[in-house]
């Protein structure tokens, strides 16, 4: 018989009644039922029943085992009563009377609990993490995690895309974060960077003639944590294409996508790739509040400047007076009340707002009317036209915000999101996609007036250098996201493999060409060797796994992540080098006062 174990945890059934076996496993929980103690002897494929009572040559040793030892059992296995029967176990039909056992190893007192449902703060958590990993729900989140990795390599291998692996210690290139930098010990003061992205090397493979390439790549950020974002690494499925349209890109990762979510997303629908829809950022920003819209949600909001212009409500009505100003509604379907209604003031209130102008409708002695302190003010007529143009009713409900539009864009996203949830309007039981695109190429600081790119500086704008010679604030991208249910999925562009173009989208951002050069040296010598056109995107595996295994938290999904504070208590980093290690690398730390 093999040393450790003849049959895993989850392999016993009926068929094994009267066989003598070896499992190996951790206690999950002992039980003692008067004088016969039964244990639950679990391993990553399952648990198995043991039992041991006083006949047992091994019974003084049993009553020693506590909760997380590792043993090693032999024993004959027996089938249960039928009364017995645990139909919720693969081998819930049978249990295995021990004979013999051995103590792998043994567990001091934990510091939490793997039975069970305890809720432990984080920070234990992450601190003995090899612990939290044991949890079952833990065990399937990871499973998943490797399982939804080897179905997108396998998908993508399929779709004639080969996977190249590009450095992890390279130049520091700016992708929107802050660079892990490693200092260099055979450079005396010059530093390597982690690579946020494998953007430049990609592109590079594509100048190289390799056409389709993939890659499961780890990515270095020095980010400020989120729940939906690691502040040091994450993985993602880097692709690039030679000869591509945008289009292409969406129809070669949108199947992809949508395969992985059917075959891991359960009971939960999946829209069918060719029905995503295409919206403009600025639509998405003015329907959605947000350029990743959960699209479970139907509600869209609306611009009602005109009703509330020259009206009776006169903050809104001197609101309008200033440029660049305007009135949003968020429909409220089912919303009909005061009390919902307060509810959802009180929200904005939270958001730091002074509230949210809301106008409801409900039956009056002469038909519908609209109640509200904002229908007091503005009137029937203005009241029916807004009514009229969000398509309301009887015992639905309008909220308002006003003023520039990014001064109020976000809260307005989140009370669409709230008034979803709260009114049962959000489909749950789906995963909505949608592409965004049409994104600007550049954005102006309001207090500086400097312009900068708004995003990935590598797109090419839509109408190439033409578009460039007119008011860079109209030029848009060939840049898109892939939103999934409130979250961005994939973010991506076709490339600007033009040199000239390049350097004239940089000099509009403040950028000399010598400065390209210094900074993309790299890239920008190659294009000038017959770039092809080209274009890709990376999809965020972290949040895939997320949405898929029904968590909030991307730490859920993650082996061993870092806390909020960018640290891991386990492994003790970050940790200060010793004076040898500063002294090969000739650095200094300076205390900080």
């Amino acid at each position: 018989m093999h040393a450790f174990r003849s049959h895993t945890c989850a392999a016993l059934t009926k068929a094994n009644v009267g066989e003598t076996v070896r499992l190996s496993g951790w206690v999950h929980r002992v039980r003692d039922h008067g004088g016969i103690l039964f244990i639950d002897l679990r391993d990553h494929y399952g648990t198995t029943q043991v039992l041991c009572d006083p006949d047992s040559p091994v019974f003084a040793e049993v009553e020693k085992v506590r909760s997380e030892w590792c043993i090693r059992i032999d024993g004959e296995v027996k089938a249960r009563a039928e009364d017995l029967v645990n139909p919720k176990l693969p081998t819930g039909e049978v249990e295995v009377f021990v004979r013999d056992i051995e103590v792998l190893g043994a567990a001091k007192e934990l510091p939490l609990m793997v039975f069970g449902d305890q809720e432990y703060p984080e920070e234990t958590r992450l601190r003995y993490r090899y612990l939290d990993l044991r949890r079952e729900v833990m065990q399937k989140n990871m499973t998943l995690r490797s399982d939804v990795v080897a179905s997108i390599r396998k998908r993508m291998w399929d779709k004639g895309f080969r996977e190249y692996q590009t450095p992890i210690i390279t130049a520091s290139s700016p992708e929107g974060a802050r660079d892990f930098l490693v200092p260099s010990r055979l450079h005396p003061g010059k530093f390597y960077a982690l690579p946020q992205a494998p953007q430049q090397f990609k592109q590079l493979l594509m100048v190289s003639g390799f056409d389709k390439y993939f890659q499961i790549a780890p990515c270095f950020r020095d980010e400020d944590p989120r729940a939906d974002r690691s502040p040091t690494d994450f993985y993602q499925l880097d692709m690039e294409m030679s000869f591509v349209t945008q289009q292409d890109v969406f129809d070669t990762i949108s199947p992809v996508l949508a395969g992985v979510f059917e075959e891991f997303g359960g009971d939960k629908t999946v829209d069918a790739p060719e029905s995503w829809p295409q919206i403009s950022y600025a639509d998405a920003a003015l329907w959605y509040g947000t350029d990743k819209p959960d699209l479970r949600n139907p509600i869209k909001m609306q611009v009602v400047s005109e009703h509330f212009a020259g009206s009776g409500f006169a903050i809104f009505a001197k609101l309008l007076e200033q440029e660049g100003t305007e009135i949003r509604a968020i429909p409220a379907p089912k919303g009909g009340s005061r009390k919902f209604c307060d509810r959802m003031n009180a929200f904005a209130q939270k958001e730091g707002l002074p509230g949210m102008g809301y106008i409801f409708w409900r039956d009056g002695a002469d038909g519908m009317e609209a109640a509200g302190p904002l229908a007091k003010n503005i009137g029937p007529e203005r009241t029916e036209a807004i009514r009229q143009q969000l398509g309301l009713g009887v015992g639905d409900a309008a909220f308002f915000l006003g003023g520039k539009p990014k001064s109020f864009q976000t809260v307005a996203g989140k009370a669409r999101t709230v008034i979803g949830e709260e009114l049962g309007l959000t489909d749950l039981n789906r995963f909505a996609f949608a592409w965004i695109v049409d994104f600007p190429i550049y954005e102006k600081d309001e207090e500086t007036g400097k312009l900068d790119f708004e995003h990935n500086p590598f797109s090419m704008p839509q109408g190439g250098m033409e578009a460039l010679q007119g008011d860079p604030l109209e030029v848009k991208g060939f840049q898109y996201d892939l939103a999934c249910n409130g979250y961005e999925l994939v973010s991506g562009a076709i490339r600007n493999h033009k040199p000239e173009i390049m350097f004239k989208a940089f000099e509009l951002a403040g950028y000399p060409n010598e400065e390209v050069i210094k900074r993309f040296g790299g890239m920008v010598n190659a294009f000038q060797y017959g770039a092809p056109p080209h274009g890709g995107c990376a999809t965020g595996i972290d949040r895939v796994v997320m949405l898929l295994a029904e968590e909030q938290n991307i730490r859920e999904v993650i082996l061993f992540p870092m806390n909020q504070r960018a640290e891991d208590l386990m492994m003790g980093a970050p940790s200060e080098p010793t004076p040898e290690q500063l002294m090969e690398l000739n650095l200094r730390v300076i205390p900080q006062e």
